[in-house]
């Protein structure tokens, strides 16, 4: 059995009662340790304090596109040094960093905009420094993802993020419907570009849900849209591509949606090497459900080609 490793931080950056200490960060009471900083997706008011502080009180920002966090930089007064890291930059740049938080470096992470991670770089960087035992820090704040989900007006007890769709249609509609089981409400960033052509793809992938559009979220021209995936689908293709950052959360599968869709994949794996017989077999047994009515579904399956196997019609 594997050993689970907890790495402390001395945090000078919060008191006792959990409270922002914002002095003492600047004071250069900051820990060691790479700290995952939030930024403002948009609106600058909903830049933290306690972000200010540990950007200024960093000795490095390790920034996506150093240009855009210079803006911020100068918007709030931190005259931090930048290196500038992606996911795509040079094993050396993540070497260096590295190097620097073993010697007991504290290095401040941040994308253009939201948190570092969610569909933006960082997560090798963090991987690695977790992997050597250095202390990665936390400092929450902005989040598309999130300020999206409280205004879609769907479930928020369990959700899937799942990042930006495949670009190319094919691969976007077999990304589909690997998750059109999901119960739980579906999050997915994509391009204004491609979001007519993504929505019609949903709704042929997951039917007539409810879902919701959130474009320019906190900032001036913000808009939410909500409706069926058809007609969303029908808006932006007759409005045209809109301007700005695009968040679709769209409704889960209804609870009977996902047994069903569940069956189907099990029957289809097991019809690939079995017969229908050995087939509905297996996955009765795996499902619980009743042998005859997993035969009879897997019987469909194999008229409609889902097995390849020799399809032996033989009785229970």
């Amino acid at each position: 059995m594997g050993k689970t490793v907890a790495t402390e931080t001395d945090r000078a950056d919060t008191d006792d009662s959990g409270g922002d200490d914002a002095d003492g960060v600047a004071a250069g009471a900051l820990a060691p340790g790479l700290y995952v900083v939030a930024t403002p997706i948009g609106n600058l008011g909903d830049m933290t304090e306690r972000a200010v502080a540990v950007l200024r009180a960093a000795d490095r920002i390790a920034c996506e596109d150093s240009r855009v966090t210079r803006k911020l930089a100068q918007r709030f007064a931190i005259h931090t040094p930048m290196t500038a890291y992606h996911d795509h930059s040079a094993p050396a740049v993540r070497a260096r960093l590295l190097d620097d938080l073993a010697q007991g470096a504290r290095i401040a992470l941040v994308s253009d905009a939201g948190t570092p991670l969610l569909a933006d770089p960082g997560y090798k960087l963090v991987a690695d420094v977790v992997a050597a035992r250095i202390p990665v820090i936390p400092i929450p704040g902005a989040s598309a993802l999130l300020a999206a989900l409280t205004v879609a007006g769907l479930p928020t007890d369990r959700f899937l993020f799942a990042g930006f769709p495949p670009p190319k249609q094919a691969k976007r509609q077999k990304a589909f419907g690997a998750v059109a089981a999901e119960p739980g409400t579906l999050v997915f960033y994509e391009s204004p570009q491609r979001l007519a052509a993504c929505l019609a793809d949903m709704a042929r992938a997951f039917g007539a849900r409810s879902a919701c559009v959130c474009r320019e979220m906190t900032k001036r021209f913000e808009e939410v849209r909500r409706g069926p995936l058809d007609a969303l689908a029908d808006h932006y293709a007759q409005a045209g591509a809109p301007k700005g950052e695009v968040v679709i959360v769209v409704a889960g599968a209804a609870p009977e949606t996902a047994d069903d869709a569940r069956l189907d994949a099990l029957l289809a794996d097991a019809l690939a090497t079995l017969s229908v017989r050995e087939a509905a077999h297996a996955v009765a047994w795996v499902t619980g459900l009743p042998r005859r009515t997993v035969y009879n579904r897997a019987l469909r399956l194999a008229d409609d080609g889902a097995g390849t196997a020799d399809r032996n019609r033989g009785g229970d």
